[in-house]
């Protein structure tokens, strides 16, 4: 573990490659799995605060959902907030793309400029996992078989996966932490073996 002023970083966020490969996945991440996903206890005001620009790139039942049960569901396993599913299995804040590739429907609005906020923390940080501790957030890398090509990729580039999420990381803990990030990497990995 490497610590960076209020963080505790597993090595595998410095010793892992990753570049997220969209052809191959097609955004699998925004469909698989056992719940939604996760939300920061403020986000899902957020969702509900900016819902009227980005509801059109939902599809009908997602919106349905939403509209009749609210913008997160507790998780069954530890009381956590997630986003609702559509069939238990689509997030609801999906959309397509005309490449048949899932996308973000609130990143979609963030990245015309009409919505502050980009997506849920835990999407944007993927496949680092923040779990928040009273004097520290530790940040770990997430091992999901359905990001294999992903692991390809980035190896065949060369992307660590702090490097691959250098821009979320910056605009959660500041560009000061993604720096000392940069240093440590530089001084501790770079240059040894890794996967």
């Amino acid at each position: 573990m490497i610590a960076i002023r209020d963080t505790l970083i597993s090595d595998e966020v410095f010793t892992r490659y990753f570049c997220c490969n969209l052809n191959k996945c097609k955004g699998c991440c925004c469909i698989e799995g056992d719940a939604g996903a996760p939300l920061e206890k403020h986000e899902y005001k957020l969702l509900e605060k900016y819902y009227p620009a980005f509801k059109e790139y939902m599809s009908e039942q997602a919106r349905e959902i939403v509209e009749k049960k609210g913008f997160f569901e507790i998780h069954t396993l530890d009381d956590s907030f997630v986003t609702p599913l559509v069939d238990n299995r689509d997030c609801v804040y999906l959309t397509y793309g005309e490449d048949g590739i899932a996308y973000c429907a609130v990143e979609k609005a963030f990245r015309q400029g009409r919505i502050p906020f980009r997506k849920p923390v835990s999407c944007s940080l993927f496949p680092i996992r923040v779990q928040h501790y009273p004097e520290y957030d530790a940040l770990n890398y997430f091992h999901w078989d359905i990001c294999h090509d992903a692991e390809v990729t980035g190896k065949r580039k060369k992307i660590p996966v702090f490097r691959f999420l250098k821009e979320p990381l910056t605009e959660y803990y500041g560009e000061e932490w993604y720096a000392e990030a940069e240093a440590v990497y530089k001084a501790v990995f770079e240059g040894k073996k890794r996967r």
